[in-house]
């Protein structure tokens, strides 16, 4: 869907509403959906798809669209995996600015099964890095096994608001509920900020993403405990980077103050 400047958006709930509709069937994520692959042949064409395709792609999209990413250095020094949490503002860019960024390693990305359930793109999506959320009871243990696979060495990248908002400059609310991750394998976390700022030319914002971290489980507190403290530090840092938007593509307005922003 596209979006025209100054156009108003208006929402009920942070944390439910869905603000992006893509009239897309999802495909329900059983225990028959393949989350690792040991065919040889899947393999190379993987590769092929993400390290010679994808990575110039966003390469070419990263120079062109002009967008920042401040301190990426940081995730050089991790040899293993990690997890990164990021606020969801763009549907192309989201996906794949973390392939710019993560450098040579490459994040998988927690997502809705509408990534992987698209007639064609549906088949590359996994390949690319889409690791769509189970369904079943069946579904949860092999994707807890598939986690557990990939994040021995590479990165996976989780949007904790879920909800797509485009170009939404302030930090949703959003639960400790997904930091059981890093805190079941005791992995670092990463956290990527996407904000906006005014350019001298054109309505469309420049982007400047900042990369913070790493955050790690406080063992000497319960499992419980370890959660909320990541997604506090997260979503704290997160509040604090996105205060470095200065300019608002389209206008957020609650329902219940609507009648504040009526001309």
């Amino acid at each position: 869907m596209k979006h025209k400047y100054g156009e108003k958006v208006y929402y009920s709930n942070e944390l439910e509403d869905e603000i992006e509709n893509f009239n897309i069937k999802n495909k329900k994520i059983d225990g028959h959906y393949k989350y690792l692959h040991t065919n040889i042949f899947y393999k190379i064409f993987s590769f092929i798809m993400y390290y010679i395709i994808a990575k110039i792609v966003v390469w070419f999209y990263v120079k062109i669209k002009r967008i920042k990413i401040v301190n990426k250095k940081i995730l050089k020094k991790e040899k293993g995996g990690y997890f990164i949490y990021a606020n969801h503002t763009s549907q192309i860019m989201d996906g794949f600015h973390p392939t710019y960024t993560c450098g040579s390693k490459k994040p998988h990305i927690v997502c809705n099964s509408a990534n992987v359930s698209m007639r064609f793109l549906g088949h590359l999506t996994p390949m690319w890095g889409a690791l769509p959320l189970p369904d079943t009871i069946e579904a949860v243990k092999n994707f807890t096994h598939a986690m557990g696979k990939i994040i021995e060495k590479q990165p996976i990248l989780i949007y904790p608001e879920a909800h797509l908002w485009p170009y939404y400059t302030k930090i949703r609310p959003f639960s400790d509920k997904s930091f059981r991750y890093p805190v079941t394998y005791k992995k670092p976390v990463y956290c990527f900020t996407t904000t906006y700022q005014l350019k001298k030319e054109g309505k469309k914002p420049k982007v400047t993403i900042y990369v913070d971290g790493p955050f790690y489980p406080n063992e000497n507190l319960d499992k419980a405990e370890q959660r909320a403290e990541l997604r506090n530090q997260v979503y704290n840092t997160m509040v604090e980077r996105s205060k470095n938007s200065n300019y608002e593509y389209l206008k957020y307005i609650k329902k219940e103050n609507e009648g504040e922003h009526n001309d």
